[in-house]
């Protein structure tokens, strides 16, 4: 071994630096080529075994200082060009115009359904709930309509093979008043509440009717109320939620869980009362029914006859979504259809 041996090495390497170009694949083969196992310079270091004591001495410290300064330099380049291309990978123009991120939002529905429960707070309710999957005492016999009744085939009812645990025949609710009696026997006058949620129906549909549709209850009781008190809570609930003032109507009507009873309408509000596929041409949509609450009802929730006043009503929330959005159908909540809900 000789001193010209370690410097040829060097200079070889320094040749292939250069002629690498900064090209990080040949650096890689250049450290291959220059400090594997297989190299040159590593065949010199493992023949220092048989070199005398003298020699060693001489020669070893040289070596190990040679492959320590290729390894560095050549190890410190390939960290500086792979960062480097790390960088560029990651790299981000900012003066590229960005990409709009598409984002879900409120249905049309919930969004209404939140509009109302917002509005009816801050006068003071409280917000309720029930079942949907019903039994037949509260969604019928409770708010006084028996089995022999005639007006249970007012309310084309889904009924389920299965029962309660009471052997209790159940069903689709039919409406947000099976509630009511739920709540009056757990809780005591006075309270005013509101019940939002959704109603089944086996009916046929059409541009103003569906089989699945939402609604919310409302319940007033207390010692003294009347049919002015629901006027005037209804006026002040449709100002707010269309902004603006609305014309309503009572026509007596009957519901065997109120006395008296009404439907209520709004004007239509997609045709301005002119008339319309929406309100059927008559310048009115029904909003339910609503009256003073039947004492067979506060009877059937254990309060005393006579003792209590209080009023209700059922209001479609579809109804109420397409009033103040202008949709003319009310199958276009759950046809899926994309275009629509990407309206609101």
């Amino acid at each position: 071994m000789s001193k010209d041996i370690l410097e040829k090495i060097k200079q070889q390497f320094q040749k292939g630096l250069e002629d690498s170009g900064g090209n990080l694949e040949k650096l890689k083969e250049l450290q291959v080529k220059f400090l594997s196992r297989k190299s040159k310079l590593n065949q010199l270091l493992k023949g220092l075994k048989d070199l005398s004591p003298e020699e060693k001495k001489e020669f070893g410290p040289l070596a190990n200082k040679t492959k320590q300064e290729m390894e560095g330099e050549i190890i410190g380049l390939i960290k500086e060009l792979q960062q480097k291309k790390d960088l560029e990978k990651d790299w981000i123009d900012v003066t590229i115009p960005g990409k709009e991120e598409k984002i879900g939002h409120l249905n049309l529905l919930t969004k209404t359904q939140r509009d109302i429960e917002r509005i009816f707070t801050s006068m003071g309710f409280e917000i309720a709930d029930g079942p949907e999957i019903e039994n037949e005492y509260y969604n019928f016999d409770a708010l006084n309509i028996p089995q022999s009744h005639p007006a249970r085939d007012l309310w084309d009812t889904f009924w389920l093979k299965n029962k309660d645990k009471n052997g209790d025949n159940l069903l689709l609710r039919t409406h947000t008043s099976n509630s009511q009696v739920r709540y009056m026997e757990k809780n005591q006058p006075p309270f005013q509440i509101i019940i939002p949620g959704k109603a089944y129906r086996y009916e046929a549909t059409d541009a103003n009717h569906e089989h699945s549709f939402c609604q919310f209850e409302a319940l007033v009781v207390g010692d003294d109320i009347s049919v002015a008190n629901f006027k005037s809570i209804a006026e002040e609930f449709f100002s707010a939620f269309f902004g603006g003032k609305i014309e309503i109507r009572l026509r007596p009507s009957y519901f065997p869980f109120t006395e008296p009873g009404f439907e209520f309408d709004i004007s239509c509000k997609v045709c301005g009362g002119k008339g319309c596929s929406t309100c059927s041409n008559t310048g009115w949509l029904e909003m339910g029914g609503c009256g003073m609450v039947n004492q067979k009802v506060f009877k059937a929730a254990g309060y005393k006859k006579n003792q209590y006043q209080g009023f209700a009503w059922g209001f479609g929330i579809e109804r109420l979504a397409m009033m103040k959005y202008k949709v003319d159908d009310i199958r276009h909540f759950r046809s899926g259809d994309l275009r629509f809900v990407k309206q609101f």
